[in-house]
């Protein structure tokens, strides 16, 4: 039988579905800080301001001061500042630290793109459109049923040049993000590589391997990329072979094969394809053999980072023909492309890191 919530359930409820309806207020609230430019302006103050500074620094209208207040009072409860009752002074956090301009800091990428990709009309109104089209008998996703053009390919390039642009700058600023940090804490699994194939994604100019073979030279490496993408990537290296293909139908040999971040905007059919080209690619288990892939892992546990996840899943779900995967959901695809065994050798902020052999 169904439960008879309790009154006081009832009171506490309507307070989480106000909370729930009104989330995009929190995104929308962050957009605007980021386009008022409060997180460089806080960065500029020594990392603390009050609202009455903001409102200087930022030459916006006196008037406006009382509903800055309300709008720094939000992003700061929702843990985008920091924010100390005493000085009534907002500061710079980490998650901040992300949207601030400026910063030659070689571990900071400015995510502002990201954030203005994300909350653009265009997502939005194909977020919006979802029931519309769960009720359709279509294949296309929404952003590509709504717009009638595919995100970070050649037909939103057509579409819409200067969207495409900022699209693909989100994307580099959330797939190359901690490369330097990764490299230091999993230098352990680079140390007996001697050769690899790095495969690109849609960013031609992937610095990735770049810092894998300035990091570790007794590395012979090669890049497959995309032949559109070839000649036209700035501060090529002459120790590193890159070569025009298609992951789907050829994987260039070597003893060990790189994927960050590319699966997951690929569908479980194609993921598998592209793993079979792989498996073609390396020498056997024995031998060293092996693929590494660095890619977001669906937390299991209750809590902020399996939110962030599963929002990236419906995100995925909504704007391309990816998806995001628990760890179940990779092993699987792992064992139809033919490997027999893979660890997930640790997390890596947002994403893990796996070991497919």
């Amino acid at each position: 039988s169904p439960v008879v919530p309790t009154d006081a359930e009832l009171l506490q409820k309507q307070a989480d579905l106000l909370r729930h309806s009104l989330y995009y207020l929190n995104s929308m609230a962050l957009k605007c800080a980021v386009e008022l430019g409060i997180p460089t302006a806080i960065h500029r103050f020594g990392g603390a301001a009050s609202v009455p500074d903001l409102i200087t620094g930022l030459s916006l209208p006196q008037a406006k001061l009382p509903f800055l207040r309300r709008l720094m009072r939000l992003l700061a409860t929702s843990g985008v500042f920091t924010f100390d009752s005493s000085t009534e002074v907002y500061g710079i956090n980490a998650l901040s630290y992300l949207l601030v301009e400026g910063i030659t800091d070689d571990r900071h990428i400015n995510h502002t793109s990201f954030l203005h990709t994300a909350t653009s009309s265009r997502y939005i109104e194909a977020a919006m459109g979802l029931a519309d089209w769960f009720k359709k008998d279509i294949l296309t996703h929404p952003f590509e049923d709504l717009h009638g053009v595919k995100l970070f390919q050649e037909s939103m390039a057509n579409h819409d040049a200067d969207y495409h642009k900022m699209a693909n700058d989100a994307l580099a600023a959330h797939d190359n993000f901690g490369v330097d940090i990764g490299l230091r804490e999993f230098r352990h699994i680079f140390e007996g590589i001697k050769s690899m194939t790095y495969c690109c994604g849609s960013d031609g100019d992937d610095p990735t391997p770049r810092a894998i073979v300035k990091a570790f030279p007794h590395i012979k490496c090669t890049v497959l990329a995309n032949p559109k993408l070839i000649g036209t990537i700035p501060g090529a290296v002459a120790v590193i072979n890159y070569v025009a293909g298609d992951m789907l139908k050829f994987v260039p040999p070597a003893q060990v094969v790189v994927f960050k971040l590319v699966l997951h905007h690929w569908n479980d059919e194609y993921c598998v394809k592209i793993l079979s080209q792989c498996k073609k690619a390396i020498p056997s288990r024995e031998d060293g053999g092996k693929v590494l892939i660095g890619d977001i892992v669906i937390e299991s546990s209750p809590g902020p980072m399996r939110e962030s996840h599963l929002l990236m899943d419906i995100g995925m779900m909504t704007m391309t023909e990816g998806r995001e995967r628990d760890e179940n959901e990779w092993r699987d695809i792992f064992m139809k492309a033919g490997f027999r065994d893979y660890k997930l050798l640790s997390k890596f902020g947002a994403r893990g890191v796996f070991e497919v052999a």
